[in-house]
């Protein structure tokens, strides 16, 4: 995780005695104000919704996914997507991430709902079994929480860039 952590409770700015977005004495580039806590906790959610899709998606691999065609790479390449994306959420302060969950939440989705009533290329999946219900919470909850990160920390931006006009 990056310096630009949870504030301090107390209030303080560190130990490098600059105030967020004022660069110290020394020259070095200023560092970003610190995420409020709400975002911290969608970046979690976010990553935990990430993660257990993407490790569903690893686990149906292994059983047996891999056999299939075209959707056993797909499969494969999802758990390595969620998994990165979920870290870097994590440890990226930047919208970039949050945007890589929404598209990631949303494709996967999009899959599993083609596969549980047209058929994704031949595999006609069912929604009630436990893995399937799984992955699906879990993608649902890495699109809102990411939704809702970009919410909270675009206004958080432009609320702070008012200020200083």
């Amino acid at each position: 995780m990056d310096a630009s952590g949870p504030p301090p409770a107390d209030g303080s700015t560190g130990s490098t005695g600059s105030t967020a977005g004022r660069s110290p004495a020394s020259g070095t580039p200023p560092v970003p104000p610190p995420l409020p806590r709400g975002a911290w906790l969608l970046r979690g959610v976010t990553a935990a919704g990430l993660l257990l899709s993407a490790d569903v998606h690893l686990f149906l691999f292994v059983q047996g996914y891999q056999d299939i065609e075209v959707v056993g790479p797909l499969f494969l390449l999802n758990a390595v997507a969620g998994f990165a994306l979920g870290l870097l959420v994590l440890v990226w302060r930047h919208w970039l991430p949050l945007l890589g969950a929404i598209g990631f939440s949303l494709a996967t989705l999009g899959a599993f709902y083609l596969s549980t009533t047209v058929g994704f290329f031949s595999v006609n999946e069912t929604v009630g079994g436990v893995q399937q219900v799984t992955a699906a919470v879990a993608e649902w909850v890495a699109l809102v929480g990411a939704l809702l990160a970009l919410v909270v920390e675009r206004r958080r931006a432009s609320g702070r860039s008012r200020k200083h006009v």
